[in-house]
C-alpha cells in the first residue's frame, strides 16, 4: 500500500542482526499493530566495527534471502546506507512514521547508538520500543549473590538455566502490509561480492544463507547426529559431528529461542549441545560488561605480557604453511570455507599465540575478516579463553600439542589429507610429523619436503619451553 492510502501513520521496524521473520519480536509487535509497516535495514557507516569480508559475503546472501522471504509475504525490505540517526530521520519524514521497534544488540558502540536515537525519538512523541531477541537471557539478568557478573562459565550457565523460562517461539507473521513507496538501495550496490577472484562462492558451497538454510540446518543435526554430539563433536573430519549454526545464529536467521525448544522437544539427550547456546551467551555478557573485549585485555595484568611475533611466521599461519598438518588444515579450511571446526580453533589460536608468541589481537583480528559468522562476542571471548587473558581462561601453561591433537582427533588422518592433499599419501604414522618420515617413505609419497610442502617453521619443544617462560615472567 502507498502511504496515502493508509490512515494510519507506519510503524518502522529497524532490522540489525536479525533477519527473520519466525519468532522475531520487533516484527510481531509491529505487526500486531495493525499499523501500514516499514522494514528498514541500515548499512551503518558509523558501526564501531565494520564486517570482515567473509562475514560481508553472509550479510548479502542472507539479506537475498530475506528479501524474497518478504516479497512472498507481500511486503518490501528498505535498504538504506548511512548513521542510522540520520537515515530513521529521512525515513520518518517521507513517511510520517510514529512508532519505531528494534531488536536489542549488546556491543558497546551500538548501545550508544541505540540509546542516542531511542532518546531523542522520545522526545519528539515518537514511540521507541527495544526488544529482547537474540539471547535467551538479558547480560544484566544473571547476577552473582554480590551483584557483579559471572566470571566463570559454569556457574554464569548454571545460574542462567535456573532463571529463564522459554516460552514458544513467536509465530511468522502471515502477510506484511507494507508500505511501498519508499526509496530503498539496491543491494547489489553495496559490493559485498568479491569478484577478482570470486571466492565467496567457493565458500557458499558448503552454506546455505537465510532462515530456512537454518532451520533445515538445525533440523538435520537434530535428526541424528546430535546422538553423538558429545563424542564426534572433537572430531574435525566428521562433516555433520557439529551443528555448524554458528553464522545462522550470528546474523540471527535462526534465534537461541527457536533453537533451544526445538532441541528440548528431541527425544534423545541434547545438553551438551545446548550447552553450547550457554557459552555464546556467557560471552555477550563478557562483551555487555566488557565493550573492548575484542581490543583490550579482560585481565589487566596481561597488559605487561611481552610479545614477540615474526611477521613472516605469522603469514605462514594464515596461510597454512606452518608446517604442522593439523595447524595447517586448520587454517585452510577457514580460508577455503569461511568456518573452521571448533577443536581446530584452539589449536590453531593456541599455536599462534603461545607457539609464535603472537599478540591474540593478531588472530582474532585475522578470523573477524575470515569468519562468515564474526560473531563480535564469541569471536573475542575465545580468543582470550586460549591466551589466558580472558575470564574462564584456560591456564596460562595449557599449550596444545600440534602432533597429539592431531593423532587423537583425526586418527585416520582424512581431516589433515582434505585440507594438505600434498600429505595425501603419507602414511598415518608420519602424518602429523612428515619430517620424521624416513626418505623413502617421503618419496614414495610425492613429498619434498621444504618444496611440496615447508619444513616446521618452529620447533614444538622450543616454543614450548619459550612460552611458559614468558607467561611465567609476566605473571611475576
Amino acid at each position: 500500500m502507498s502511504i496515502k492510502e493508509s490512515d494510519q501513520n507506519p510503524v518502522i521496524v529497524w532490522l540489525r542482526r536479525d533477519l527473520r521473520l519466525t519468532d522475531n519480536p520487533a516484527l510481531h509487535i509491529a505487526v500486531e499493530s495493525g499499523k501500514p509497516l516499514i522494514l528498514l535495514y541500515v548499512q551503518e557507516s558509523n558501526a564501531g566495527r565494520a564486517f570482515g569480508s567473509a562475514a560481508n559475503v553472509w550479510l548479502h546472501h542472507s539479506l537475498t534471502s530475506l528479501i524474497a522471504n518478504i516479497e512472498a509475504k507481500g511486503g518490501q525490505l528498505i535498504l538504506r546506507r548511512g548513521e542510522a540517526a540520520s537515515i530513521l530521520d529521512e525515513v520518518i519524514a517521507q513517511t510520517g512514521a510514529d512508532e519505531v521497534h528494534w531488536n536489542r544488540r549488546y556491543e558497546g558502540w551500538a548501545r550508544d547508538i541505540d540509546e542516542v536515537i531511542k532518546t531523542d525519538l522520545k522526545t519528539r512523541g515518537i514511540k521507541a520500543e527495544s526488544h529482547k531477541s537474540n539471547l535467551l537471557i538479558e547480560p544484566w539478568e544473571v547476577a552473582t549473590k554480590t551483584g557483579g557478573f559471572y566470571k566463570v562459565f559454569t556457574p554464569f550457565w548454571r545460574a542462567a538455566k535456573n532463571l529463564f523460562t522459554v516460552d514458544a517461539p513467536l509465530p511468522t507473521p502471515q502477510a506484511l502490509a507494507c508500505v511501498d513507496d519508499v526509496p530503498s538501495d539496491d543491494l547489489k550496490t553495496w559490493g559485498f561480492l568479491p569478484t577478482t577472484p570470486d571466492w565467496g562462492s567457493k565458500m557458499l558451497a558448503y552454506h546455505t544463507p537465510g532462515e530456512a538454510g537454518a532451520m533445515e540446518r538445525l533440523t538435520d543435526f537434530l535428526d541424528g547426529p546430535v546422538e553423538s554430539y558429545a563424542e564426534q563433536r572433537d572430531n574435525p573430519a566428521n562433516a555433520t559431528g557439529t551443528s555448524k549454526l554458528a553464522p545462522h545464529m550470528a546474523y540471527g536467521e535462526i534465534s537461541p529461542r527457536q533453537v533451544w525448544v526445538t532441541a528440548k522437544q528431541s527425544e534423545v539427550d541434547t545438553e551438551a549441545f545446548l550447552r553450547q547456546i550457554g557459552w555464546r551467551e556467557f560471552s555477550y555478557t563478557l562483551l555487555f560488561y566488557n565493550p573492548e573485549l575484542a581490543s583490550q585485555n579482560y585481565k589487566p595484568a596481561f597488559d605487561k605480557f611481552v610479545w614477540d611475533s615474526d611477521e613472516d611466521k605469522v603469514e605462514a599461519w594464515r596461510r597454512g604453511q606452518t608446517g604442522y598438518p593439523f595447524v595447517d588444515a586448520g587454517m585452510r579450511e577457514l580460508w577455503q570455507t569461511g568456518w573452521q571446526h571448533n577443536r581446530v580453533r584452539m589449536v590453531c589460536a593456541s599455536f599462534l599465540i603461545k607457539h609464535l608468541l603472537t599478540d591474540w589481537r593478531v588472530g582474532e583480528a585475522w578470523y573477524w575478516d575470515t569468519l562468515l559468522e564474526a560473531d563480535p562476542a564469541s569471536n573475542a571471548a575465545s580468543w582470550q579463553w586460549v591466551a589466558g587473558s580472558g575470564a574462564d581462561a584456560a591456564p596460562y601453561f595449557r599449550i596444545f600439542n600440534p602432533f597429539s591433537q592431531g593423532e587423537k582427533f583425526d586418527k585416520a588422518g582424512d581431516y589433515v589429507r582434505k585440507y594438505v592433499p600434498e600429505l595425501k599419501d603419507l602414511p598415518n604414522k608420519y602424518l602429523n610429523q612428515p619430517w620424521t618420515a624416513p626418505a623413502h617413505v617421503l618419496a614414495q609419497a610425492g613429498v619434498k619436503l621444504g618444496e611440496t610442502y615447508p619444513r616446521p617453521i618452529v620447533d614444538h619443544k622450543q616454543c614450548r619451553e619459550r612460552a611458559l617462560a614468558a607467561y611465567k615472567d609476566s605473571r611475576a
